[in-house]
């Protein structure tokens, strides 16, 4: 069993990575320059919860899969789990309060700490990735 958890880790990153990616740089662009401001507010709303819990699940089964072979590669994936559940039931709120009360300064603040942590989290699983 211990031979194939390797595997296992290297496609969950690889995929986990993958949809980083694509939510961060395809879609979510994508949605903000091509439908109405607030057409395009209302859909990222309804995507972020789904897309945060794939992120969760999948960093948490790469990070299980890697930790018998490769405890740093488990820990920099416990780095992308843990701060994506605040993500999701803390900061995401915060941002939709926000810009629900049109404070531009907490929104800047907050949805900029957000994107910060998502750079990091890509920056941490091509790490693992390249560990393989």
């Amino acid at each position: 069993m211990h031979d194939i958890l390797p595997a296992v880790s290297l496609l969950l990153t690889a995929m986990l990575l993958g949809g980083m990616s694509l939510f961060s740089f395809g879609f979510a662009i994508f949605v903000l320059k091509n439908l109405p401001t607030d057409q395009a507010r209302s859909l990222i709303r309804k995507a972020f919860p789904p897309y945060y819990l794939i992120v969760i699940v999948v960093s948490a089964l790469a990070g299980m899969a890697a930790l018998p072979s490769d405890r740093l590669s488990a820990m920099l994936l416990a780095a992308i789990c843990g701060p994506t559940v605040i993500a999701r039931q803390l900061i995401m709120p915060a941002v939709n309060a926000a810009t629900d009360r049109g404070d531009r300064r907490s929104f800047g603040i907050l949805h900029g700490a957000s994107v910060l942590t998502q750079i990091a989290q890509i920056i941490a699983a091509v790490i693992v990735l390249l560990r393989f």
